[in-house]
């Protein structure tokens, strides 16, 4: 040795610094997986259960703006049937006095102004006369024999149904035929699969 070597201290191992870690223990692993993707299960089902919340909120501000007039229009309806009726019953006086001219003239424009703002608001009416009857626009009143019609044709509309968009808002009563021949129904627009009438307002 020489007296350099000598000079030089030894290095000095201490216990306190730290080791490299051992490698964890292979029954940790698996749970850590396993909480992972419990994790991320429990993320996606957060953000389907979020999603879900929005698009009913969308459908019901949807909705609610489609069909906020239902209780109103429901309301007006009476109001239309009398306007109709009155048309009825003066039409018998038509041009034999001209008061009664000018009456009829103020209930007719009084009428054509109401299914007018019922056009502009999605509200029509429902006259099924001389077709198929449709249990989801229609309420059978009572049933007539008529042999030259078919079996569940309309015969009578003994008041006008009306539909708000594609939502009922009365049913048409109506009388039907019974004991002529039965038809094969044709497509009504109930049935239609792209078109649907919701009946339950």
């Amino acid at each position: 040795m020489t007296a350099e070597d000598l000079e030089k201290p030894e290095p000095v191992i201490s216990a306190d610094i730290p080791c490299a870690p051992a490698e964890s223990a292979p029954s940790e692993e698996p749970s850590l997986e396993k909480e992972i993707a419990d994790l991320k299960d429990r993320l996606l089902r957060a953000l389907a259960e979020t999603e879900n919340v929005r698009r009913r909120a969308e459908r019901e501000r949807e909705d609610t703006a489609k069909y906020a007039i239902t209780g109103f229009a429901r309301d007006v309806l009476p109001v239309a049937d009398n306007l109709s009726r009155a048309l009825a019953a003066l039409g018998d006086a038509r041009g034999k006095d001209p008061a009664v001219d000018a009456l009829i003239a103020g209930v007719e424009l009084t009428d054509r102004e109401l299914k007018a703002i019922f056009e502009r608001h999605g509200i029509r009416r429902v006259d099924p006369a001389g077709e198929r009857f449709d249990h989801n626009l229609h309420q059978a009143m009572m049933e007539v024999e008529d042999p030259t019609k078919p079996s569940g044709t309309v015969v009578q509309v003994l008041q006008t149904g009306y539909v708000l968009r594609d939502r009922l808002l009365r049913p048409a009563m109506v009388a039907v035929s019974k004991g002529g021949k039965v038809e094969a129904a044709p497509p009504s627009p109930a049935n239609d699969p792209g078109h649907t009438v919701d009946t339950k307002a």
